[in-house]
């Protein structure tokens, strides 16, 4: 009996194999497209680096490989849990001329684990082309990967996996533990490994050691699962659907439906830290009061002094206090319609009355020229001047 787990043992090796992604490796998929650009072309076309944001077992770390071995290019494996950047800045600085042809694929499991001056040290690399840095994360890369690594990196979102591809990743296992599978036992397996197939393959595998019938119960299924999926893994229900429920829930001022998806992300293990973020966000985006902001950052300090389990009555405190507030966005709002105008016009120039004189020809051409500290007059942008962005409208939906 081989000791290599199933899920490695069944891990496709080529594109053609591979379960699930369409939009990514189908005929109109990227990865599908950017092997095609790397065939066609005369002249060496670079590989972009990539970072595949999803849930667990969806194909992450099976698709930098096949990526890998389709390219022909050498592959360096690290999980950020226990590898420094500085082992992988090595694979990045070739001691030898030889060795600068095609650039190598690293691939960071868990990148979201890399602390800032950790992904600062891989910035380089990725800017000059030494590397091909294929990321894999569980959490929204836009909170969790450093802005200047993530704007030299294209962010491919993975999808859970659906029933129909659950499907045909159980027929293969089947095939190579030479069992069957029993209908109450497919619909529990399914359902429950929640479209992780690497716990579908699990539960298959430990099943068949414990099962001497040549096929499987529902007993056997329940034996080796031992509880449902959403306690195997932290983000097997999708906590990035999980979180914006969450949010839409307390903008909308449903307690009960916070409390819930709160229940829900609690149960899965999720870090109390990204919640207790979210709700500090939201805090200032959507409530009207300043002092909402105060109690979300009192629930951030609070969970990152205790943990859990006893600061998920932090989280249900502050969450029940979010919602039960009267909603304002207009600040965001404002801010938000300010921030196109700078995209839109560039760094359009201060008026000069409001420009600090602090030198003799400054005030000789007019800096601070008839200012006024009171003046209630528009000290915008002469193309902007009396844009309005502030307009106050607060929306209450306390609940009855």
């Amino acid at each position: 009996m081989s000791n290599i787990p199933l899920p490695e043992l069944l891990r496709p090796k080529t594109l053609k194999d591979f379960v699930g992604q369409e939009n990514l490796v189908g005929p109109n998929g990227i990865i599908s497209k950017l092997f095609l650009a790397q065939r066609s072309s005369k002249s060496e076309v670079g590989f972009p680096s990539l970072i595949f944001w999803g849930p667990p077992g969806t194909g992450k770390t099976t698709l930098a490989r096949i990526i890998a071995n389709t390219l022909k290019r050498d592959f360096y494996e690290f999980s950020a849990v226990n590898t420094s950047a500085k082992e992988i800045v090595k694979v990045a600085s070739p001691t030898t001329p030889a060795l600068r042809g095609a650039s190598p694929i690293v691939f960071v499991d868990e990148i979201h684990r890399f602390n800032k001056a950790q992904q600062d040290k891989l910035l380089p690399h990725v800017e000059h082309g030494d590397i091909v840095l294929i990321g894999a994360t569980t959490e929204n890369p836009s909170f969790e990967v450093i802005g200047p690594l993530l704007s030299r990196c294209r962010v491919l979102i993975l999808e859970q996996l659906k029933e129909k591809e659950l499907k045909s990743i159980e027929n293969r296992a089947l095939k190579h533990l030479k069992k069957k599978l029993n209908k109450d036992a497919e619909k529990f397996l399914l359902e429950a490994s929640n479209g992780d197939a690497r716990v579908m393959l699990n539960v298959l595998e430990i099943a068949s050691q414990l099962s001497r019938s040549s096929t499987l119960l529902l007993f056997d299924i329940e034996t080796a699962l031992q509880r449902r999926q959403y306690t195997f893994d932290k983000n097997g229900d999708q906590f990035y659907d999980v979180i914006s429920a969450f949010i839409k829930s307390m903008r909308a001022s449903d307690t009960d439906a916070a409390l819930y998806y709160l229940a829900r992300m609690v149960a899965a293990g999720q870090d109390p830290l990204y919640i207790a973020r979210r709700m500090v966000v939201f805090a200032s985006e959507d409530v009207a009061s300043p002092t909402a902001l105060v109690v979300a950052n009192a629930v951030f300090t609070a969970c990152n002094t205790i943990g859990y389990p006893e600061c998920q009555e932090n989280l249900a405190a502050g969450v029940v206090y979010l919602s039960g507030s009267k909603k304002d966005r207009s600040a965001y709002t404002a801010y938000m319609e300010a921030l196109s105008d700078v995209n839109k016009f560039g760094n359009l120039p201060v008026p000069l009355k409001i420009r600090n004189p602090v030198t003799k020809l400054m005030k000789e051409v007019g800096y601070g020229e008839n200012y006024q500290a009171y003046d209630r007059q528009s000290h915008l942008p002469e193309k902007l001047s009396g844009k309005v962005y502030y307009r106050t409208s607060t929306v209450t939906q306390e609940k009855k």
